[in-house]
Formats: C-alpha cells, sequence, structure tokens
C-alpha cells in the first residue's frame, strides 16, 4: 500500500523541473522515508528488484577527481574496481561518501536520482536497466520514487549506456 503522495512545488523542485524540461514521462510513487532503502522499499511497495535502479555516485581519485553517476539494477553492484576505474582512466575509483554524494547531487543516499543534481555528472548506464519498459529509481528525496522508460535516460547530457558496467551482488 502506498502512502499519499508528497505535495511538490513543481516551480522549485530541481528534479521535476529537470525531468519537465528533458520531456521525461514519469510516474510519482510515494513513500515512507525510513523504507527508501531499495530492498524495503520493494518489499514495501510491491516492486521487485529486477525493475528497480540504484544511482550511485563514484569518485576517481585524480587530481581534480572525477566524478560520475552510474546507474544500475537492483540486484547488480557498479564494478568500480575495474570497468569504471578503466573507463575513468585513473588508478583507484570509490563509491562517494554520504556527504560526497549530497554536495554533488543535492540528495540524500536513497533517493538519489540522475535527474536535477547539484552539479552535472556524466550518466553511465549499466546496459541491462535497459531491457526492461519501466524501471522505479529515486525521487530525489527519500520520500518518493518515479517509475520511468529506461530510454528516457538517454534524454539526460553525458548518458551513455555502458556493458557490463555492473556485476552481480555478491
Amino acid at each position: 500500500m502506498r502512502p499519499p503522495g508528497p505535495s511538490l512545488n513543481t516551480m522549485s523542485d530541481p528534479v521535476i523541473s529537470a525531468m519537465t524540461a528533458l520531456g521525461i514521462d514519469h510516474e510519482l510513487v510515494a513513500c515512507d522515508p525510513d523504507l527508501a532503502d531499495t530492498t524495503e522499499f520493494c518489499a514495501t511497495y510491491g516492486f521487485s528488484l529486477e525493475e528497480s535502479a540504484n544511482a550511485i555516485v563514484v569518485v576517481g581519485k585524480s587530481d581534480p577527481p572525477r566524478h560520475l553517476m552510474g546507474l544500475t539494477l537492483a540486484q547488480y553492484r557498479l564494478d568500480v574496481n575495474r570497468t569504471i576505474r578503466k573507463r575513468l582512466g585513473v588508478r583507484k575509483a570509490s563509491f562517494a561518501s554520504a556527504q560526497q554524494t549530497i554536495e554533488l547531487t543535492g540528495m540524500e543516499i536513497g533517493g538519489v536520482t540522475p535527474f536535477g543534481t547539484t552539479e552535472p555528472l556524466p550518466l553511465w548506464i549499466d546496459a541491462r536497466v535497459m531491457e526492461g519498459s519501466r524501471i522505479i529509481i529515486g525521487g530525489g528525496s527519500r520520500d518518493r520514487k518515479f517509475l520511468v522508460d529506461p530510454k528516457s535516460l538517454l534524454a539526460l547530457p553525458g548518458a551513455e549506456v555502458v556493458d557490463g558496467l555492473a556485476m552481480a551482488a555478491s
């Protein structure tokens, strides 16, 4: 059962503004902020891990540091140590801290989405994300998610589909 939707001031909401500017068709799915983490969200609101995608900020250790957002289905984990590190051309890469994620996106973990980030970030999308007809992604805050067509993600500047971006989670 879904709680009532959050009240949105679409004029001042950077996520909604970005989605509207790009013409992204979406469905807002409200959620309890305490249940925003993927496993709890899917179990509570009836979504499968196969249709849920996580947006994760990655930091390439270089001078200056290089940042990107990776998007993968929930049952996979971004391959930071091989695929991402090599593609970024850095010796080391890691997941951004919660604080770095907030600084770069303006969003808390559990609500991160590629739309409306504070800083523009390249978006690398694991190819498996594109296989479904819809995915549920973060909504910019922990009290909402968005259902979108995965192909709509390609409207974002800097978005590209990457084979082998993620591996099965252990």
